[in-house]
C-alpha cells in the first residue's frame, strides 16, 4: 500500500539502529525479510519478541550464517532483493562471506546499506561503541543539560535512531529514486556520527559565527533561557515553556498574571537566573493539570510533559489516530502520511525469529528437497 510497495529489503538482524530502519521501510510498504540468527539468545534479547514493535510488518527467516549453506541461502535471497541493510562492524560481513562484492555480484542492482557508529573508514572504524559514545564525540551531548549540571543523554533517539535509522532509510529511498536507481547497485556507508553531524548543521553554523557559547544552559535552544525551558509544577510534575517570540512571551505572562514591568529583562542573559526564579515560584503554585487547563487555547507555547503511557492517550494523539491497536498492543502508526500511497500496518505485524522460514525459501525457488536438507542439517530453523 505504501510508496515502497513492490520493493524487497533484506535486513540482517542486529541491535541498534538497523531494526528501526527496517521498520520504517516496512511501514512504507517494502517487503522486509529479516535474517535472524538461529537462537534468540544470540541477539541478546531480554524481552518478549511480541513486544519488539520494530519487528512489525517484517517476515523472518532463521539462518545459521556460520555455515556455507546458510550464507549461500542468504545470497540467493539477496539476488532477488532491491536492498540489503546490515549494522556489523567493518569486515564482519566479509568474514561471513556476505560482502558487498559477493552480494552485488549475485545481484548487480542491489543497494547494500552499511550502518555503523563510526563508519567503514577512519581511526575509530573498528572500535566498539554505543549511542552515547557517538553523540558524545560529535559535540551533541556536551550541549544538552542545564548550567552547572552534567550532560543529559536524550535516550538513543538522537544518535542511533535519528543519525542512524532515519538517515539510512532516507539514503535508501534516495538511492531508489535516483536516475536508474532500481537496478543500479551501490554501497551506502552511513556512520551515526556523520548523521548526527548533519543534524547539527545549524548549531555548527552558530558556533562558527560565535553565537553558540560552549557548555550547557547558556543558549536558548538548550533550555538556558527561562522562557524556553521546563518548570516543575505543584504536584511534582513538569511543564514545557517555549515562549520564544515576544508575542508568545506576552501570552505566557498574561496567563500567569504577571506584570512585564515587574520582571527582569528577558533578553539579558545576566538576568535569566532571576527571571527563572520568578517563573518557577508561579508554576509551583498549581498542578500540571491545572496549568494545562489554564493554557489551553493560548499562544503561550506551554504544554504538559507527559509519560510515555500518557502520550498514547492524549486527545490530540487520539484525534489524529497516531496510535493503532494491533494484536492487543498500542503502537505508533506509519509516518509520514500520504494522500495516495497510503501506508498501513496490518496482518502479522510483529514477527518472531524464523516465523516465515518455509514460505520465504519456497517463494525464492528452493526445492522441497533442498528445504528439507537445510532443516535437517539445522542450517535454517522453522516453527514446529
Amino acid at each position: 500500500m505504501g510508496p515502497l510497495s513492490g520493493y524487497r529489503v533484506i535486513e540482517i538482524a542486529s541491535i541498534g539502529p538497523i531494526p528501526m530502519c527496517g521498520m520504517l521501510l516496512a511501514d512504507l510498504g517494502a517487503d522486509v525479510i529479516r535474517i535472524d540468527r538461529m537462537h534468540e539468545s544470540d541477539l541478546g534479547l531480554r524481552r518478549d519478541p511480541a513486544f519488539e514493535l520494530t519487528s512489525r510488518g517484517k517476515r523472518s527467516i532463521a539462518v545459521d550464517l556460520k555455515r556455507p549453506e546458510g550464507v549461500n541461502a542468504v545470497v540467493k535471497l539477496a539476488s532477488k532483493a532491491d536492498v540489503l541493510i546490515e549494522g556489523f562492524r567493518p569486515g564482519v560481513m566479509e568474514r561471513l562471506g556476505l560482502s558487498p562484492e559477493v552480494c552485488i555480484s549475485a545481484n548487480p542492482g542491489l543497494i547494500f546499506g552499511r550502518l555503523t557508529g563510526w563508519g567503514q573508514t577512519g581511526p575509530l572504524a573498528q572500535s566498539v561503541g554505543h549511542d552515547m559514545n557517538f553523540i558524545g564525540l560529535t559535540g551533541v551531548l556536551d550541549a544538552i543539560g542545564l548550567s552547572g549540571g552534567p550532560p543529559v543523554p536524550p535516550l538513543n533517539l538522537l544518535g542511533d535512531l535519528a543519525g542512524g535509522s532515519l538517515f539510512m532509510a532516507f539514503g535508501i529511498a534516495a538511492a531508489l529514486a535516483a536516475p536508474g536507481g532500481r537496478g543500479r547497485g551501490q554501497v551506502i556507508d552511513l556512520a551515526v556520527v556523520d548523521g548526527v553531524a548533519a543534524l547539527m548543521a545549524t548549531i555548527h553554523g552558530q558556533s562558527l559565527a560565535g553565537a553558540w557559547p560552549p557548555g550547557r544552559g547558556k543558549h536558548v535552544l538548550g533550555g538556558g533561557a527561562p522562557w524556553n525551558t521546563v518548570y516543575e509544577t505543584g504536584d511534582g510534575r513538569f511543564i514545557a515553556v517555549c515562549a520564544i517570540e515576544q508575542r508568545f512571551y506576552n501570552a505566557l505572562l498574561a496567563t500567569l498574571e504577571l506584570n512585564p514591568q515587574s520582571l527582569p529583562d528577558r533578553m539579558d542573559p545576566m538576568q535569566w537566573p532571576a527571571l527563572r526564579d520568578a517563573l518557577s515560584q508561579v508554576f509551583l503554585s498549581r498542578t500540571m493539570p491545572e496549568w494545562t487547563s489554564l493554557f489551553a487555547g493560548s499562544d503561550a507555547c506551554v504544554s504538559p510533559i507527559l509519560s510515555v503511557a500518557e502520550a498514547r492517550e492524549h486527545p490530540h494523539a487520539l484525534a489524529r489516530e497516531s496510535f493503532t491497536r494491533l494484536h492487543g498492543k498500542d503502537q505508533p502508526v506509519p509516518t509520514p502520511r500520504y494522500s495516495q500511497t497510503k501506508s498501513e500496518t496490518t496482518g502479522e505485524t510483529i514477527s518472531k525469529p524464523g516465523q516465515h522460514t518455509l514460505e520465504i525459501l519456497q517463494e525464492h525457488g528452493f526445492s522441497e528437497d533442498h528445504v528439507e536438507r537445510l532443516l535437517a542439517d539445522r542450517v535454517v530453523l522453522a516453527p514446529d
